[in-house]
């Protein structure tokens, strides 16, 4: 418990679980020296059956909070261990509700002084904390939204964007640009000659001919890779982008593409295009949010065998692109 204290609020589900695993063992002992055969982790289920009369699964689901599998696995257990009787819906022959036994209505009623003397407790350690512990989780409850986890996927995108440094090509980062591709491509499809040739020496095959090699890197970790190949006079190729399996999804390959555009702009470009593979979606999905647009047909003179999309990028800024 001391170490999952320790990792602050990114192992709060652990720690909550942990609590709510010591809270459930209180509850079990409390009914245990009572001579209550009742388990705390039983309690919301038999408890608002208690209150409220016979409940479908799907009804208790929505009540309680919990998920429909979860409260018909407990309901099955209940029902075997012989705490539940499942009843016709009078008004839906089709539907079963569920209603506690005479056996779970005695024990919920013998439980009631103990709930109260387990609430008066609990508000006397709060008022000595000081804390409102029923105000403060309706307040966090609040927080845990269904799209918490997309915003928490965008923050780490955004933080990671901001460390994120985009290089230009050194001799000291030649093995990544080997490295990066060629995971990338043994994935997704194999390595064929020409990436080979290409990846084996960058300086003579890209950069010599006029072309730029990015890298993205996080503090000192090569996590990406892009390469802008010079065609012809004014028309480059992207090409060779790839970026770490364990860093993908948080924005880097944008961030490439975004600094591969800005070099091409700079070097007065008049026609940029890629060509990549039809199953690749996410990465095609990237290409057009970038301005890349499909063309009708495969690049007549393509160098790979692999590629059978050809894209060039519309200038949003400027004219329209150069077929």
């Amino acid at each position: 418990m001391e170490y999952i204290a320790q990792l602050g609020l990114v192992a709060l589900g652990s720690r909550m679980r942990a609590v709510s695993d010591r809270l459930y063992a209180t509850a079990d002992e409390v009914y245990r020296q009572s001579g209550l055969d009742i388990q705390g982790r039983w309690l919301p289920l038999l408890r608002i059956l208690h209150d409220r009369g016979p409940l479908t699964v799907g009804e208790i689901a929505e009540a309680i909070g919990q998920t429909h599998s979860a409260v018909s696995q407990l309901a099955d257990k209940l029902t075997d261990q012989g705490w539940l009787d499942v009843v016709v819906d009078p008004a839906d022959k089709r539907r079963r509700r569920l209603k506690p036994t005479a056996r779970a209505d005695a024990d919920l009623r013998a439980a009631k002084p103990l709930w109260r003397a387990i609430e008066d407790l609990f508000a006397q350690h709060c008022r000595e904390q000081g804390i409102d512990l029923l105000q403060t989780l309706t307040a966090f409850e609040s927080v845990l939204a269904p799209t918490l986890a997309s915003a928490i996927v965008a923050r780490a995108a955004a933080q990671g964007r901001s460390a994120l440094r985009i290089v230009p090509f050194d001799p000291a980062l030649r093995e990544h640009f080997y490295r990066l591709n060629e995971a990338w491509l043994r994935k997704y499809f194999y390595v064929e000659e020409i990436d080979h040739r290409v990846l084996s020496n960058p300086e003579t095959e890209i950069l010599r001919s006029g072309g730029a090699i990015l890298f993205a890197m996080l503090g000192d970790e090569v996590i990406g890779t892009c390469a802008l190949l010079h065609e012809s006079d004014g028309v480059y190729e992207l090409t060779k982008m790839a970026v770490d399996e364990q860093r993908q999804g948080l924005g880097i390959g944008r961030a490439l593409m975004e600094a591969a555009i800005a070099e091409f702009r700079q070097r007065r470009g008049r026609r940029l295009f890629l060509e990549t593979n039809s199953k690749l979606t996410p990465a095609l999905r990237l290409y057009e949010s970038m301005g890349f647009e499909h063309q009708p047909s495969i690049k007549p003179d393509s160098h790979y065998d692999r590629a059978n999309v050809y894209m060039v990028w519309h200038d949003p800024q400027g004219a329209p692109p150069v077929p």
